[in-house]
């Protein structure tokens, strides 16, 4: 994924949890306000260290097989 791309998902995921973390706090759900708190920064965090899976084209893959 380009950086480009993944630093604006990065922002809007931020966001999002940013305001989910208010809005449960307004409510009254602590612990659902760290849980979300927690998810939000795990998934940037997940984004960022697992690399995307990138597949190698094989040769022989548009072949039908032998009858």
């Amino acid at each position: 994924m380009p950086f480009k791309i993944k630093f604006a998902l990065s922002i809007i995921t931020l966001i999002i949890a940013a305001v989910a973390f208010y809005m449960q706090g307004q409510i009254g759900h602590q612990r659902e306000q760290y849980l979300i708190a927690f998810l939000g920064l795990f998934m940037v965090f997940a984004m960022w260290l697992f690399p995307e899976v990138k597949r190698e084209e094989r040769p022989n893959r548009n072949k039908q097989p032998a009858a």
